[in-house]
């Protein structure tokens, strides 16, 4: 692990972004409520948190932090579900891997609930879309609203 001892606590906050793109079956098993498993975009929005929570156990190298607050939003619109996640800390070092792994763990979470539909379903577009804070400043993605 890099020493970040002689590092200043900032504020620091990270958004990122994954799709899940449904073939017409899992769709319309999704819009359709009839899952056995629940609700696949409330189990998402709780995985995400918990995923951003573990990030330390499961990233090898990544400092455990004190995660301050995890923003999840999950939504199912024309493209698939998209997953976003913001994630905030006052520490000292960034959280952009607890944004990447809660988009990450909640779209798996998705797939999971929906995978009876359709094996078909894809993961995509896992990326940082916006940080801030920390010695590097702000970063925002090309062609990133910040919606």
């Amino acid at each position: 692990m890099v020493d970040v001892s002689a590092k200043a606590a900032t504020s620091r906050t990270a958004t990122a972004e994954a799709w899940v793109i449904l073939p017409p079956e899992a769709r319309a098993a999704l819009e359709g409520g009839q899952n056995a498993k629940g609700d696949p975009l409330t189990v998402a929005r709780l995985a995400g948190i918990l995923g951003a929570k573990q990030t330390s156990a499961l990233v090898l190298l990544c400092h455990p932090l004190p995660i301050s607050g995890v923003d999840m939003d999950v939504q199912l619109l024309a493209r698939g579900v998209r997953v976003r996640a913001t994630v905030r800390t006052a520490g000292q070092t960034g959280v952009e891997m607890e944004a990447l792994m809660a988009v990450t763990v909640a779209a798996l979470n998705v797939y999971d609930m929906l995978k009876a539909a359709s094996k078909a379903i894809e993961i995509q577009g896992v990326r940082l879309l916006a940080k801030s804070g920390g010695k590097s400043g702000e970063y925002r993605a090309q062609g990133e609203s910040g919606e």
